[in-house]
């Protein structure tokens, strides 16, 4: 696989960073203003949306972004697309982008309340941060009680945000254009929901007799969880908004998907080998949250009876060191699992950024795909 640009890089091609972040900074403002007649004690919750907002990489806006350009979409505004569909303005598809922000902001709020994750890029996560204001202010109850439900209501906050960016975005759409948007945008935020649930499930579930259906239900849980929202679906809104055919959307999940997919297991990869001062997450946090990913599966897969037994005893261990994460480090490396994931990243992305290369689209936007394709898939953030 060729080498890739770095994703922060791409995202600020043809300002589309610094204009989601304005969108989104405008929201954070609104909210501030919408919420002041309850008083300085609701200021925390905008100021930990504000914290989550401000962090990420705008990966998911910039699929969407360049998906519409590569469709069809310019800057000229509305123009007419496939079959006599009307393509989205400029402005309308960084609207898109920022409701998608909003939506994995509310993602990663739940999320991490579900793995009882301790940080998020680098710094303390919403539900333990806020049992820390409990903690140290001496309030009633659990402390830890009150961080994960103001956590869940900063990801229902997150949630109403989304919808009202994306109702604002197509609100000057025909009916038809702006039905198919939520179309894609709503089957989007069900199946990360339902994702969700198929995670907390593989987690609950007996574990470690048959890798070989350990590793597909775990890619199961990657394909909803997480691989449509981040590639697939991004870039069928991008192609809707251009007012591209349905050939043309079909195409987008074909390649978004396997895409998508290595996204994830990149992830997974450095959530155990990345380096926690570019990651911003712990060393080896993963192994302490005891996550069933693909990378694990393979290692039980061809580990000795021996390491096996290592691995299913300590993998999500609450007193999990140092010592034994490397130990578990080196079980993964002995048994190969890195080496084949990094292969299954390649049979996966390789195919689809080749589709993608020679597909009919419009440039830059097939050019610049293809760059975030790649960098989504070989980042080390």
């Amino acid at each position: 696989m060729a080498v890739a640009s770095s994703p922060s890089s791409l995202v600020d091609v043809d300002r589309v960073r610094q204009d989601v972040d304005e969108i989104l900074a405008g929201h954070v403002a609104d909210l501030r203003l919408e919420l002041e007649h309850l008083g300085p004690a609701v200021t925390p919750l905008v100021e930990a949306v504000e914290r989550m907002l401000s962090g990420g990489k705008r990966l998911r806006a910039a699929f969407c972004y360049w998906s519409w350009r590569a469709h069809g979409g310019t800057d000229l505004g509305t123009a007419p697309g496939a079959a006599g569909r009307v393509a989205a303005s400029r402005a309308t598809v960084l609207r898109v982008g920022a409701a998608l922000e909003l939506f994995q902001a509310a993602a990663l709020f739940h999320d991490d309340v579900m793995d009882d994750s301790d940080t998020r890029r680098g710094k303390p996560s919403a539900h333990r941060h806020f049992a820390e204001v409990h903690q140290g202010a001496g309030w009633a109850g659990s402390a830890r009680r009150f961080g994960e439900s103001a956590a869940i209501l900063l990801g229902d906050l997150s949630l109403i945000a989304s919808e009202r960016e994306l109702a604002l975005a197509v609100a000057g759409l025909p009916e038809a254009a702006r039905l198919r948007v939520r179309g894609v945008f709503d089957r989007m935020r069900t199946e990360v929901t339902v994702g969700q649930y198929l995670d907390v499930l593989v987690q609950a579930t007996p574990w470690g007799e048959d890798p070989v259906a350990d590793e597909e239900r775990a890619r199961q849980v990657i394909r909803a969880k997480s691989a449509r929202y981040s590639v697939e679906h991004p870039m069928a809104l991008g192609a809707t908004l251009a007012g591209a055919d349905d050939g043309a959307v079909r195409r987008c999940r074909g390649i978004g998907l396997p895409l998508g997919e290595a996204f994830q297991l990149r992830d997974d990869l450095l959530g155990v080998f990345g380096d926690p001062g570019v990651t911003g997450k712990p060393a080896g946090d993963d192994l302490r949250e005891g996550k069933r990913t693909v990378l694990v599966s393979r290692a039980l897969r061809e580990a000795d009876l021996d390491a096996r037994r290592l691995v299913l005893g300590r993998l999500g261990a609450p007193d999990l060191t140092t010592d034994g994460i490397d130990e578990l480090r080196a079980v993964i490396v002995r048994t190969g699992a890195d080496r084949q994931v990094e292969q299954l990243i390649a049979e996966l992305a390789d195919p689809a950024l080749a589709t993608l290369e020679g597909a009919a689209l419009e440039e830059p936007g097939r050019s610049m795909l293809v760059e975030l394709g790649r960098a989504a898939v070989d980042r080390q953030t």
